[in-house]
Order: C-alpha cells, then sequence, then structure tokens
C-alpha cells in the first residue's frame, strides 16, 4: 500500500504550506541519523520524512498529489516521468555521460573524485517531473538534420547539500522505454534558482541530428537553524545567562566541523559573534564568514528570590535599551 505523505509528517491536507514546512523541520531534526546513531530505523524513517517533504513542500507536486495520489508522477504530464535519487555520496565521482552546468563549468570533473565540503544530510528519493523543452534550439532546420529536444527540470537539494556539495542521480526515463542513469555533481556553494546542464542527454534527434541537453534548476531547502546571506552563513545559537554575563566558549556547528567560540562577558541576545572563513565556501571564489547570533535562553522556572535578585541587579545599572526604538 502506497505511503500517505501526510500521514508520515503528521498533518491534515487542510494544512498550509508554512505548517507542511514547520512539520518537516521537527521530524527531521527528530529522526536525523546523526542524531540516532544507534537506531537502525532512523535513516529509514529520515529518508521518509524527506520524500514526504519533497511532493508536500512544493505547491505544483502537492497539487497533482491531492488529485491522483502517489501515483501522481505517472499522471497528469501526459509524457515520460523522470526520477531523481540522492546517492548519499558527497565525495563520489560522476557516473554516466558529461555533466556541465550552465553556470559553472563541470568539464575538469569527469573522471576525478569530488573533494571538500561537509557530508550532507542523509536524503531518500528527490522526485523531479521532467518535461521536453522546444525551443529555439530544437526547431526544424531546412534540409538538414534537427536537434533533439531539451528537457528541463527542477530539484530540491538539502541547504547542507548546496553548501558542501554533493552528487544526484538521475534514472531518465526515455519515450522508447529506455532508461538511463546519469551522475550530476552537486557543486559547493551553489545558490537557489542557479540551473546545471547535461549536454546530450536530453531527447535523441531524428534524422541524425545532436540530441537535446538536460537542464536541471536546483532549488535549496530551507535549514532549522541556519540562513544564508552571499557567502556568509548566520546561525542562531542560544546560550545560557549565565554564559552571556560572566562570557563563556561554547561549540558551535559550521560545514567544516565544530568550533569554539568566545563568548565575551557581558554579551547581549542579537549579538554577532563572526568566525572568519566558515561560511559557504565556493569552488571559484572566497568563503564567506560564519555569524554566530546569540540568543540568550532564561531558565524556564526563576524562583521568586532569583527574580528578585535579577530586579536588584538591573537597578545599579542605568540604562536605556529602547531609546533608539521607533516607527
Amino acid at each position: 500500500m502506497a505511503e500517505d505523505y501526510y500521514k508520515i509528517l503528521g498533518v491534515s491536507r487542510e494544512v498550509s504550506q508554512a505548517e507542511i514546512q514547520k512539520a518537516y523541520y521537527e521530524l527531521a531534526k527528530k529522526y536525523h541519523p546523526d542524531k540516532n546513531p544507534d537506531d537502525k530505523t532512523a535513516k529509514k524513517k529520515f529518508q521518509q520524512i524527506q520524500a514526504a517533504f519533497d511532493v508536500l513542500g512544493n505547491q505544483e507536486k502537492r497539487e497533482m498529489y491531492d488529485r491522483y495520489g502517489s501515483s501522481f508522477e505517472t499522471r497528469g504530464a501526459g509524457g515520460p516521468q523522470y526520477t531523481h535519487t540522492w546517492s548519499g555520496s558527497p565525495g563520489g565521482g560522476f557516473s554516466g555521460a558529461g555533466a556541465n552546468p550552465e553556470e559553472f563549468d563541470f568539464s575538469q570533473f569527469f573522471g576525478e573524485r569530488f573533494g571538500g565540503g561537509g557530508a550532507p544530510e542523509g536524503l531518500g528519493d528527490i522526485f523531479g517531473q521532467f518535461r521536453r523543452a522546444g525551443g529555439p534550439r530544437a526547431a526544424k532546420t531546412t534540409g538538414g538534420p534537427r536537434r533533439g529536444a531539451d528537457i528541463l527540470s527542477e530539484v530540491q537539494v538539502p541547504f547542507t547539500t548546496a553548501i558542501g556539495g554533493g552528487e544526484v542521480q538521475l534514472t531518465v526515463g526515455r519515450q522508447t522505454g529506455k532508461t538511463d542513469t546519469i551522475g550530476v555533481k552537486i557543486p559547493p556553494g551553489i545558490e537557489d534558482g542557479k540551473k546545471i546542464r547535461i549536454r546530450g542527454q536530453g531527447e535523441a534527434a531524428p534524422r541524425g541530428g545532436t540530441p537535446g541537453d538536460i537542464l536541471i534548476t536546483v532549488r535549496v531547502a530551507p535549514h532549522p537553524f541556519f540562513q544564508r546571506r552571499g557567502n556568509h552563513l548566520i546561525v542562531k545559537v542560544p546560550v545560557t545567562l549565565g554564559e552571556a554575563a560572566a562570557g563563556a566558549k561554547i561549540e558551535v556547528p559550521t560545514p567544516r566541523g565544530t568550533v569554539s567560540v568566545h563568548v565575551p562577558p557581558g554579551t547581549s541576545s542579537g549579538a554577532k559573534l563572526r568566525v572568519k572563513g566558515y561560511g559557504v565556501a565556493p569552488k571559484n571564489g572566497t568563503p564567506g564568514d560564519l555569524l554566530a547570533e546569540i540568543q540568550i535562553v532564561l531558565p524556564k522556572k526563576l524562583t521568586t528570590a532569583d527574580r528578585d535578585g535579577l530586579v536588584e541587579i538591573d537597578g545599579h545599572y542605568t540604562q536605556q535599551p529602547r531609546k533608539d526604538l521607533h516607527w
């Protein structure tokens, strides 16, 4: 029996896209394999959650799923379907024919191993519906062979994959019934909306013409804790009242591993501590910085004496924290 994506995410069919995203964040955090090393079922559960969000997190796919159910990918489009499968290998090499992105030069990658970047989050199948694309380059040429049609696709990759890089396996179904699997690198630092072109792997051309290409638009899923601003990464880091008041050395995760950050005494919420070079490190370009935004977390249950003590301390100092606040 086909899995119910709404049931996997624990939401009803009437919820908004924002509620679906919120449910995904909470479940992905709960069942991430890194946080459940002793639970052999966590990886499978995480993959189910990812597969459900890949469909329900996309408004167009969600509408098709609501209409056709689990068979939506083979209906409604009227043509062959294509499945994206995550290899789970950020360091794996290419398989299949040459893959060249529209805005990145990938020709040098073929036959090589791909290094650098942190391991991406586990990902099951990334489902994408392809469609044949016409346009000027697919037009007929008078008296000679014509070029095959391009195939357009849009895929969503995890935030960590976009930052650290990874590999996607594309299983392409042809009209002839044949299927091909093509390995495509996701370059480190790729931005949302960028395109990757796989040359010569589109529709075959009649009369011996040049085959079309596969053109993939990359969509980056949001991260529950990190945000990207250019090549900088911003992460909100909770600290205790004592750590903020007296100063502390805290551990902060980054794409390049955990780093120690010194919180100066008297640090307020909202203060940003910069860790140079630990942001986005694109293949060609200068690495950005990591900005750790401090968020002070008070104890959940303060006693009356504790509260009175804080009020007394506050009274020892003259400050106007809202003096510059205005409409």
